[in-house]
């Protein structure tokens, strides 16, 4: 089998990189010097050994300075003087920001258990029960705070959020993203199917409609438009209907026409599993893929979750839409029955980015998920069945995700999906960063030598760091978690 483009890292060299011209020191709210990896494409991930990041007012990186740079010494010593400056130590090295592309905030709850059943039963007795509790906003407080709080920990900058049917506690999860910090792309979800969900747990159509409406300009109103490329508002409204097994028709339709009139991001599950999948085709003969589309769910503001069984024409019809897909390697492994064919997507020209799916994947952290896309890739490339040969296991050529890859779907194809300017360490792109520490105290990163090669400390970092190793995180300047000090 043709394997795919091996990691790769560049050497510290005296190359300087592009750089906006100096912006006036005083537009520039603080500095920070020190190395860095970042994704120059997806097979590339670049090292960088010393560069100077300027970062404005704003919240964007105004310019990037490296060593070699006539102005840098002497831009450094000013950044210094004003105490805009920080250096990082030995061991500390910048990442961009995570992007969690799906996200059940109220699952969280209930997050590491309840695995134990297929899809469809699974909702039923676990998730709905566990859902419907968001009624109580004090509840719904304090778990969106700890679920925020936890991911910001990991890494993770932006997240596209479901909450629940309550509009209120949808409402609340926006204040707590503002509050806090995080780049929070956010919906109320909508089933309103009486025969596919509990009287407790189900809008009638005309509520749920109305209440995704208000919910949209509640949320636009009290987070504007900035205006600027790389810092939209902070957070989003989303029009989410669960999927389509939950939903009727005229509630599909009229969420479609509320995404066009409010150029809104929409979201949904999407050939999730083989039940999902093939109870779509019963009710419409058309793939999940087309009858999105039908219903206008499918446009370049658009991110579908799992995605595990487009063929090659939806694939083709997410890319013409410019539909993104959120790739859940963790919950796939539980409820899809089968493995996304990632690099198959990517080839026909589909923006992918990863996704932990809490609850269905138990894990908060997207680091895991670099590593799992990884780890399910293999499978789907070699074939999994023990009893027949290597050559007849049924492997597909051409599916490997290596950690360069699976580290641009985190970074780059996330803040692609999310339509943000973000995700790259470089001039004109938001300062989304997290500052990881190797040598962080209750770390296990087994790093014990001061000139190690690049390339092997970064895949240390993907395979075995924790939140313990990330010591700081910023989204668009503002530093959400941890400290400098």
């Amino acid at each position: 089998m043709t394997r795919s483009v091996e990691f790769m890292v560049d050497q510290p060299s005296s190359k300087p990189i592009a750089t906006n011209p100096i912006p006036d020191l005083n537009t520039v709210a603080f500095a920070v010097e020190g190395p860095a990896y970042s994704s120059e494409s997806e097979t590339h991930v670049a090292y960088r050994p010393q560069s100077l990041y300027l970062v404005g007012t704003d919240g964007v990186i105004a310019a990037v300075l490296t060593p070699d740079d006539p102005q840098y010494h002497a831009i450094r010593a000013e950044l210094a003087r004003l105490n805009r400056l920080t250096s990082l130590a030995d061991g500390q090295v910048l990442l961009p920001g995570f992007s969690d592309l799906h996200l059940h905030a109220p699952q969280w709850a209930q997050a590491g258990a309840a695995l134990d059943e297929p899809l469809e039963r699974w909702l039923g007795r676990y998730t709905f029960p566990t859902e419907a509790r968001f009624a109580d906003l004090a509840y719904a407080d304090r778990a969106h705070r700890h679920l925020v709080q936890a991911t910001l920990a990991r890494g993770t900058t932006s997240v596209l959020y479901y909450d629940t049917i309550d509009r209120a506690a949808a409402v609340n999860l926006a204040h707590v993203c503002t509050e806090l910090g995080q780049r929070g792309f956010i919906g109320k979800v909508v089933m309103d199917d009486p025969e596919s969900n509990p009287e407790y747990y189900r809008e009638d159509t005309a509520t749920a409609l109305a209440e995704t409406e208000r919910f949209i300009n509640e949320v636009r109103e009290f987070a504007p438009d900035s205006g600027l490329d790389a810092a939209p508002p902070i957070v989003q409204p989303v029009i989410t209907p669960r999927f389509i097994p939950s939903c009727t028709d005229a509630a599909l339709e009229g969420l479609g026409e509320l995404a066009l009139r409010y150029h809104c991001f929409t979201q949904s599950h999407c050939s999730e599993s083989d039940w999902e999948h093939h109870t779509v085709f019963d009710r419409y003969g058309r793939s999940d893929t087309e009858a999105l589309d039908m219903f206008g769910l499918l446009t370049d503001r658009t991110v579908m979750h799992h995605c595990v069984y487009l063929s090659e024409s939806d694939a083709d019809l997410f890319a013409r839409r410019g539909a993104a897909v959120a790739h859940c390697p963790l919950s796939n492994a539980y409820f899809a029955n089968a493995v996304a064919p990632v690099r198959r997507y990517r080839r026909q020209g589909v923006t992918v980015g990863l996704g932990t799916d809490i609850s269905g994947g138990y894990d908060p952290s997207v680091h895991a998920m670099v590593r799992l896309a990884a780890i399910v890739s293999r499978n789907l490339e070699s074939g999994v069945d023990a009893s027949r040969e290597a050559a007849e296991r049924g492997g597909v050529a051409d599916a490997l995700v290596t950690l360069d890859r699976a580290f641009y779907l985190a970074t780059v194809g996330g803040t692609e999906a999310l339509g943000v300017r973000a995700g790259r360490l470089e001039a004109g792109y938001a300062w989304d960063v997290q500052l990881i520490d190797v040598h962080a105290p209750g770390n296990d990163l087994p790093i014990f030598e001061n000139d190690e090669d690049p390339a092997i400390t970064f895949q240390k970092i993907m395979n075995l760091s924790t939140p313990a190793n990330i010591r700081a995180v910023w989204v668009q300047g503002r530093l959400a978690h941890g400290t400098l000090a």
